[in-house]
């Protein structure tokens, strides 16, 4: 299906060479705002599902974590069929789940029913649609440009965040959380069903390059030009040849941990924030302007990757990961706007910048015709931190009625995964475009 040809496609890439690989971000953009931001609401969900139900919050954040636990499953498998059949059949897979899963949950009244619906079918369609998916073709778009690309993608996640996540609260607050559910499931199918129908996975596929150069052998050669270790950069890489190596491995820790933190905050902030004296639509509000300071702050550390490298990009971002954290408990002692502030600016301008460069640090270690079993066994890592992040946050706080505990052991999975990130050094394989013109100067 990858190399199907469409006249329509064809012709639009003629008239439009450059600018076709912007109109994948674009598509990627608008995906990622509905459905990443479909999971997201989880967060606003959660407290008026355990005020109906009464359920633990252990057993109910599990509802999160169990879809993490599935997508991390189905992480491998996505990568082979990404590559037998391409993106478009991918992520309508990934929609029709995704809205499957929210509409069934209107009808929820056991933990069981939420697990299946806004666990299992929400958490594996957003799979499909989300980081992970699109980070196994979009870095084919791009090489001089990959980072600045994906970040502008995945901006799209703040960007949703902002415009659906306040909305969605207060629409909750009126109407219930089940008729927020069918409300997502049909924004999904209708905008985004059409919409994927312009994705390929090669932009070889239609008649073009990374970067949208011509596809000749000349960009062919000039892509080469950031090899930095040539027997590295020769070998085939297989799933099998690339586990056999430590940077995969060092990856597989970093990613783990990233995510381990990410989605426990992002769970279990909102719930949080009102135990220490916010109003329910401040916390709200906190939750959606994380993303939106995410989106400034993605686009520049994407800029920023290709320029000094991903290394020092995934520190910044697990910096911001560590300072929302502190700011977060510091707020039991001294709750103030301050701090909130601070909290929303670390997480969202530098936390979420981790987004532009997790498609690009594989994609330059073990880049080739077989990427994608290897980055989505990676993203198994991945999905488990984000599936462990949020149970263990829920487990400690039923355990012992706080939170700092769970918070420190967060706060130690980002540092641990600053330093995997730094020891799998991407930049010793591949240079990034500011690097190859400072080395060519």
């Amino acid at each position: 299906m990858r190399n199907r040809r469409h006249p329509l496609i064809e012709k639009l890439a003629r008239r439009l060479p450059f600018f076709y690989g912007w109109i994948v971000v674009a598509v990627v953009f608008v995906t990622m705002a509905i459905c990443v931001n479909a999971r997201t609401a989880f967060s606003l969900l959660f407290p008026p599902i355990l005020d109906e139900f009464g359920w633990e919050r252990g057993v109910t954040a599990g509802a999160f974590s169990f879809g993490f636990l599935v997508s991390a499953v189905l992480s491998p498998l996505l990568g082979r069929l990404m590559d037998r059949h391409g993106p478009r059949l991918v992520m309508e897979i990934g929609v029709g789940a995704t809205a499957a899963g929210l509409l069934l949950a209107t009808f929820a009244g056991e933990p069981w029913h939420v697990y299946i619906t806004l666990g299992l079918l929400v958490g594996a369609g957003t799979t499909f649609t989300g980081y992970t998916g699109q980070a196994l073709f979009l870095p084919n778009w791009f090489v001089r440009r990959r980072a600045l690309a994906m970040s502008i993608a995945f901006a799209g996640v703040g960007f949703g965040s902002i415009v659906m996540l306040p909305a969605l609260q207060v629409f909750v607050e009126r109407n219930g959380w089940r008729a927020a559910c069918t409300l997502l499931g049909v924004l999904a199918l209708v905008v985004l069903v059409p919409l994927n129908l312009l994705l390929r996975r090669l932009p070889e596929d239609i008649g073009l390059a990374p970067d949208g150069d011509a596809d000749t052998p000349a960009a062919a050669q000039a892509r080469r030009t950031n090899v930095v270790d040539p027997a590295w950069a020769a070998v085939d890489w297989t799933l099998a040849r690339a586990m056999r190596t430590a940077r995969f491995w060092w990856i597989a820790l970093g990613y783990f941990g990233a995510l381990f933190s990410w989605y426990a905050v992002q769970v279990h902030q909102t719930k949080y924030l009102m135990e220490t004296g916010f109003g329910a639509t401040e916390a709200a509000w906190a939750l959606g302007a994380v993303s939106l300071a995410g989106v400034p702050g993605q686009i520049a550390l994407g800029w920023l990757s290709d320029r000094v490298g991903r290394e020092i990009v995934w520190a910044i971002g697990s910096l911001g990961f560590c300072l929302a954290y502190a700011a977060l408990l510091a707020l039991q002692a001294y709750p103030s706007v301050a701090l909130l502030y601070t909290m929303v600016i670390a997480q969202g301008a530098l936390g979420y910048g981790l987004t532009s460069v997790i498609g690009a640090i594989p994609a330059e270690i073990f880049e080739g015709k077989h990427y994608g079993p290897i980055f989505g066994t990676l993203m198994l890592s991945a999905l488990a931190g984000g599936a462990v992040g949020p149970w263990f946050m829920g487990f400690v706080h039923d355990r012992t009625g706080s939170y700092t505990v769970a918070f420190g052991v967060a706060i130690g999975c980002s540092l641990l995964s600053a330093f995997a990130i730094w020891r799998a050094a991407p930049g010793r394989v591949r240079a990034v475009a500011g690097r190859v013109r400072v080395a060519q100067a």
